[in-house]
Order: C-alpha cells, then structure tokens, then sequence
C-alpha cells in the first residue's frame, strides 16, 4: 500500500547558510519515509519556485542564484505523492548575506599630544557584514583584545602617551564572517608637542602688556608730577 511522506528536510548542499552577493547554491528536500513517486516543489515566501519529479525517494535538488536582497527570503519545500492529501511541508530557510570588509580607518581627534596625555584611537569599516572583529597594534605588537562590534560603530581604545616610544607607528585590523578576508587600516603617528612653541604666543602677549604698562606710566608722567612741580613754587 502506498505510505504516506514525512514532512521533507530542507537543507544547504554547500553546508552554511552564509552567502555572497551572485553566488550559486543548492537546496536540498527530502523526506525519509514514504511511497515514490516524489514532487517537490520549493517555495519562497509561500510564492512557488520550481517543481520537480522524483520517481524515487532521492533527494529534489533546487539550483538557485543570490542576485539580490529579494533573493534572501524564507525557503520551504513540499513533498507529495500519489496519497490525496499526503503533501508535507519542510522547515524554513533563511540566507545570511555576508559582505567583505573593503575599507578600514583608523583615526584620533588630535596627532599632536603632550607627555602624561590620555587619548583616543577609534578603527570603523563602513562596509562588511556584521559583527566585525577589531583589533589595535602598535608596530606588530598587539595592544587590545579582539573587540567585537555588534552595531556598525567604530572600535575605540584609550591610551596614555608617557614617552616618545609611545609615539610609534598605530595599526587596526578587522575580520568578519567573510573567508579570508582580514582588512589592515591606515597607519596612525602621534608627534610630540613642542611646549616651547606653544609658550611663545604667551611670552608675546607678556611682553606687549608690560610694554603697554610702560607706555602708559610714561603718559601719566606729566599728569603727576608738573602740577606737583608748580604746588611747589
């Protein structure tokens, strides 16, 4: 007698549901009991794909083609046989579209720093699927953990410079669920602030103010002391 199908198991033939933009891949429906013949038909978002007939219980393969976001909705495949009403439905798949990371920056709000100074390194891509995965170097040396970002902002760490070693050469890298895909950011130099420039500008205005005092004492000269002079006589 005719057996009735098991609702049919759709799964990735590539074997991850992480894809990128026009690549091919293969769904696979299947139950694993029931009389043959088999018709599989996929669906997405409920609106038929395409149909196939198995005169056996081997799997329906469904070639398809990511070309676009439309192309990343919910999967599911239905599997009928000659039983009136024996059709069964799979479990649901979804497509994670997965972008590289193609540019990283790494930058601060200032380059030129003080000795003791705390400052700020912040490394963002703008592009690459989501979570990204920063890390900070200096030189080669690794400064951070890996942080990983859930939301598309920058990565940030906190630095003290204390000496001119601490000025070398700054680096960030990143990774995402991209393969092979490790991106290495701008590199970033602090300098040292020259104090003695930067106490010119005072020493200046010292001396226009003291030149200025001078100038008037001189002016008032006249003020105070002739009608002092002629009090006298």
């Amino acid at each position: 007698f005719p057996e009735i199908l098991s609702n049919p198991r759709l799964i990735p033939v590539q074997g991850t549901l992480n894809v990128v933009m026009n690549q091919n891949v293969t769904l696979s429906c299947y139950p694993d009991s029931g009389s043959p013949p088999v018709t599989y038909t996929l669906f997405k978002h409920n609106q038929k794909v395409s149909t196939l007939n198995r005169p056996d219980l081997i799997p329906g393969l469904f070639n398809l083609t990511i070309s676009s976001a439309s192309d990343m909705g919910e999967y599911k495949c239905k599997a009928e046989n000659n039983i009136p009403g024996g059709g069964k439905y799979s479990n649901s798949l979804n497509f994670t579209l997965i972008e590289p990371i193609s540019k990283l920056v790494l930058s601060s709000p200032t380059s030129q720093v003080k000795k003791g100074q705390k400052v700020t390194l912040s490394c963002l891509s703008e592009t690459g699927s989501l979570p990204i995965t920063y890390i900070f170097f200096k030189g080669k040396q690794n400064i951070s953990p890996p942080v990983k970002m859930q939301k598309r902002e920058a990565a940030v760490i906190h630095l003290f410079i204390n000496s001119s070693s601490d000025l070398g050469t700054y680096k960030c890298k990143a990774e995402n669920s991209f393969r092979n895909n490790t991106k290495y950011s701008n590199s970033f130099n602090f300098t040292l602030a020259d104090e003695r420039r930067h106490s010119q500008p005072l020493l200046i205005s010292l001396g226009l103010v003291l030149l200025l005092l001078l100038i008037g004492f001189a002016l008032a000269i006249p003020f105070f002391i002739i009608p002092s002079y002629k009090a006298s006589e």
